[in-house]
C-alpha cells in the first residue's frame, strides 16, 4: 500500500502487477451514498489491492454508489497480454484502438449497475507518446462505460492535442494534480490554468491531499474554480515542510480541508463527485474505507 495512483499505474502498465477479473458477485446493491446532496464515492484505486469485481463488491460493503473507474483495474496482464519478447506498450495501444475493447467497458457498467454503483468518471494516464487514435480510443472507452469525464494525471503539454477529441465526443476531461512540482506536471494552480487555455473542455480533477501537500489551499481553489472542478478527490495528507514531502494520513490527522470542502459542496449545492482515495498504511482495505466514508457522512450530516 505503499505506492501512489501514478507509481502503481507504473507497475500496471509495465506488466509487473497483476489484477485479474475475479467473478464474486455482490450479494446486494451498494445503498445509496448521496448524502446531503453530495455525491460520495471513491476511486476504484483505493482497492488496488484486488481485482475489479471484488473491489465492486468492497464498494458495496462499504455502502459506496458511486466510483471512478481507475484504468489499472481494467488494463491489466490479464486483459492485454503480451506475447513473449512482445513490447507491452505496443501491446496496450493496440489494446485501447481494437474497437472489440469496447465491449468490456459495457460488460463493466452492466457489473457496476448490478452492484448498485454508479461510475463517474474513467481514470486513464494521457501521455505525450499517445497517438492521435489512442487518444480518441480513450473517449470512445468513456462512451461504452456510460460517462462524460476522464480523470488524467498527465503532463500539461498534452491538453492543447486531448481538446479537439475531447470536443468532438462532448465529453470533458479533468487533470489530476499530484504534489511533487516539476516542469510539464499537474501540481500549481498555474498548471490548471495552462492546460485549461486550450479549450473549454479542459478542467481539473482537484485531489485536495496532494494540494494541500504541494502547500496550496484546495478550499479557495475550490471556491475559485468550481465551475471547471469535475471531479473531487478526497484524502488527507500533511503539509510539505523543510523538504519533507508531506505524508498521506487517514481523515482528520492531516491538513487537508476535507470537512470545510465538504460542507462547502454540501451548502453552495456544488454537484461535484468527491471520491475517496485510500492511500496511506492501514489494515484491511474494507474497514480502512468504512472508516474514511464513516468520517464523510458524520461531515456531510451535522
Amino acid at each position: 500500500m505503499n505506492y501512489t495512483r501514478r507509481e502503481f499505474g507504473g507497475l500496471v502498465a509495465g506488466g509487473l502487477v497483476a489484477a485479474p477479473f475475479v467473478r464474486v458477485g455482490a450479494a446486494q446493491k451498494a445503498a445509496s451514498s448521496k448524502i446531503a446532496g453530495v455525491r460520495v464515492g471513491t476511486q476504484s484505486y483505493s482497492f488496488r489491492d484486488r481485482g475489479l469485481d471484488e473491489a465492486i463488491a468492497g464498494m458495496v460493503t462499504v455502502g459506496l454508489s458511486y466510483c471512478e473507474l481507475w484504468s489499472g483495474h481494467v488494463e491489466t496482464r490479464a486483459a492485454i497480454p503480451v506475447p513473449q519478447g512482445g513490447d507491452r506498450r505496443a501491446a496496450t495501444r493496440a489494446w485501447r484502438t481494437d474497437p472489440k475493447t469496447l465491449e468490456l467497458f459495457r460488460d463493466i457498467r452492466r457489473r457496476l449497475d448490478a452492484a448498485g454503483v454508479t461510475p463517474t468518471s474513467y481514470d486513464v494516464p494521457f501521455g505525450d507518446d499517445y497517438t492521435n487514435e489512442e487518444i480518441a480510443a480513450v473517449f470512445e472507452m468513456g462512451k461504452a462505460l456510460g460517462v462524460g469525464i476522464i480523470t488524467s494525471s498527465a503532463q500539461v503539454s498534452v491538453a492543447p492535442r486531448v481538446e479537439p477529441f475531447a470536443a468532438k465526443a462532448n465529453m470533458v476531461v479533468g487533470f489530476h494534480n499530484h504534489s511533487r512540482i516539476a516542469p510539464n506536471q499537474f501540481a500549481r494552480p498555474e498548471d490548471f490554468a495552462e492546460a485549461m487555455k486550450a479549450g473549454p473542455h479542459m478542467g481539473v480533477t482537484l485531489d485536495i491531499g496532494h494540494f494541500t501537500a504541494a502547500n496550496f489551499d484546495a478550499l479557495a481553489y475550490l471556491d475559485e474554480h468550481h465551475d471547471h472542478i469535475r471531479c473531487l478527490h478526497i484524502k488527507d495528507r500533511k503539509r510539505t515542510a523543510g523538504g519533507a514531502e508531506g505524508a498521506t494520513v487517514p481523515f482528520g490527522e492531516g491538513d487537508a480541508p476535507i470537512v470545510a470542502v465538504l460542507t462547502r459542496l454540501r451548502d453552495r449545492k456544488w454537484d461535484i463527485p468527491a471520491l475517496i482515495e485510500y492511500e496511506y498504511r492501514g489494515t484491511d482495505t474494507v474497514e480502512e474505507m468504512k472508516k474514511l466514508y464513516g468520517f464523510c457522512r458524520k461531515t456531510l450530516e451535522s
